[in-house]
């Protein structure tokens, strides 16, 4: 009889061993070494995700950190890539903002032991209008939205909470009204310039408003510890590997690149269970429509944007929600 229950507490051992070590190793993936600690909540899910063939076991923890991020863009390759692709000639510039920053977890603590989260990735798009689904977004565990999307006087239709909202110096908010205690700002850096102006902006330096497209924010109405820095291999991922742009361009042609609205799903396959989009949605056929939920801007100007591929990302869109990866709302 010892022997029959001494067999059993060792097979038990191994079988433990055996699953400990699995699901170390799936973590030691996704996690940064800094945060070896923490778990890969979505191991724990009884079901896969839809989109796990797309995304594949390479998951990238998405936000960079001050004391390894040198030894995370090796290991992603993105010291091989300049930006918006990669750390390459940048690497001061990384090293300057990130030291402004407090912490790079995925957000607060209790976010981070939520298992299986269900995410909706809301877009800017005028689909949204008079669609009532602010109720409805509320109701995801994670909320991302992107750049100067309002909420206020939109709840409605947008809803009232922000998990992470996705900007560039030249898209995040700057007017105090806008403030959210419970949001985390990630920063899409596409330029070493926007490093520096974050540099500048949380040291109380003076900021020089050269080398952006149009004038960048210059007050932070954000605390340091809301702030984090997406890692550009997030970014790269979306456009070679989904969108399957060139790695150059023709020297008569603009080079592409992703919007912010394609970046934000990226970051939601890394860190989701469930993906739904809203917003997303545009009426090519009327370059009056509305662009946006919000404000007075046309679909005119997105026809003449040179800097997107919007067919590509539209393409790629239809193609997620044919193959269920992810369900659209709108």
């Amino acid at each position: 009889m010892k022997r029959i229950l001494l067999f059993f507490i060792l097979a038990a051992a191994l079988m433990y061993g055996i699953l400990h070590g699995n699901l170390w190793r799936n973590n030691l993936n996704w996690l940064p070494p800094t945060a070896m600690g923490r778990r890969n909540t979505l191991d724990t899910c009884l079901l896969k995700p839809a989109f796990e063939s797309l995304v594949g076991v390479d998951k990238i923890y998405p936000f960079l950190c001050a004391n390894d991020f040198i030894r995370v863009a090796e290991f992603h390759g993105s010291d091989k890539f300049e930006l918006p692709y990669g750390i390459k000639r940048a690497e001061q510039f990384f090293r300057l903002a990130l030291s402004r920053l407090q912490n790079c977890g995925l957000s607060s603590e209790d976010d981070d032991r939520v298992a299986c989260r269900r995410c909706i990735v809301v877009g800017n798009g005028g689909v949204l209008r008079n669609k009532t689904l602010g109720e409805k977004i509320d109701s995801y565990d994670v909320i991302i939205r992107m750049n100067n999307g309002p909420v206020i006087g939109y709840e409605e239709d947008v809803g009232r909470r922000t998990t992470f909202r996705l900007s560039y110096p030249e898209s995040i908010f700057s007017d105090p009204i806008h403030y959210d205690p419970n949001t985390t700002v990630v920063l899409i850096v596409f330029k070493p310039r926007d490093l520096k102006w974050l540099w500048e902006i949380l040291s109380g330096q003076k900021i020089s408003a050269k080398g952006f497209w149009k004038k960048p924010a210059l007050n932070m109405i954000y605390k340091s510890s809301q702030i984090r820095v997406l890692d550009p291999s997030i970014t790269r991922k979306t456009a070679y590997e989904w969108l399957g742009f060139p790695t150059r361009f023709p020297k008569k042609e603009k080079p592409k690149h992703p919007t912010t609205g394609l970046i934000a799903i990226t970051l939601a396959f890394h860190i989701c269970h469930e993906v739904h989009l809203a917003g997303f949605k545009y009426d090519f056929t009327d370059k009056n429509s509305s662009l946006h939920y919000y404000g007075n801007e046309t679909m005119s100007q997105m026809m003449q944007n040179e800097y997107h591929n919007i067919n590509a990302e539209q393409k790629f869109l239809k193609n997620l929600i044919d193959k269920n990866f992810v369900v659209n709302l709108t």
